[in-house]
């Protein structure tokens, strides 16, 4: 694995230098090492050190912070939204232009992190309040019924109800003669005749 990584920070350079169109031997110079040392660490023979790896970075003009990640310094950041790549790729700017535009950048976006996260907890705080209030209205119509429960019971106190009144009734007409002498059900007057 750890060939892996020696061979990776080598090709990387070797790209970046390609890019660039810049020989090793100038490279090796603007970088201040000797050309030997700079094609064995792009052939993956040498692992260079965070300070060769800064000098390098300076001599192809983009950021150290790229180098460290390749060569597994550093770890890598979140996904580069292609301000980053942008902003290490313009050679007009120098190493020091490019660290405080990066770091600006880098203020602006955890400063709208912060502020999303925020918001994020207002919601959440929105959302646990209507809950605690349905939670309270489900409460009080359990209560509600509950003592509505209770009152029809201590109401109850042993007559019918309109409904068992009703029925009571229908029950004692049909028991009850109706004066109607010809073959009515339940008549006790015996027929005269």
């Amino acid at each position: 694995m750890r060939n892996e990584t020696v061979k990776s920070i080598g090709d990387y350079i070797r790209e970046q230098r390609e890019q660039a169109r810049i020989s090793m031997r100038q490279l090796a110079q603007q970088a201040g090492v000797s050309n030997p040392y700079l094609s064995q660490i792009e052939r993956g023979l040498r692992k260079p050190s965070a300070d060769i790896l800064q000098q390098i970075a300076k001599g192809l003009r983009i950021s150290a912070e790229a180098l460290y990640v390749q060569a597994g310094i550093l770890e890598d950041r979140p996904a580069d939204t292609g301000v980053r790549s942008a902003l290490l790729a313009d050679a007009e700017l120098s190493e020091r232009q490019k660290q405080v535009l990066m770091e600006i950048y880098e203020s602006f976006r955890k400063e709208n992190a912060a502020a999303a996260e925020a918001q994020a907890a207002e919601v959440a705080a929105q959302a646990a309040e209507v809950e605690a209030v349905a939670e309270a209205a489900v409460a009080e119509a359990t209560a509600t019924a509950a003592t509505t429960g209770a009152a029809a019971e201590a109401a109850d106190d042993g007559r019918p109800s309109r409904t068992s009144w009703s029925a009571a009734t229908a029950e004692a007409e049909q028991a009850e003669p109706s004066g109607n002498v010809d073959d009515v059900p339940g008549q006790n007057v015996p027929p005269i005749g």
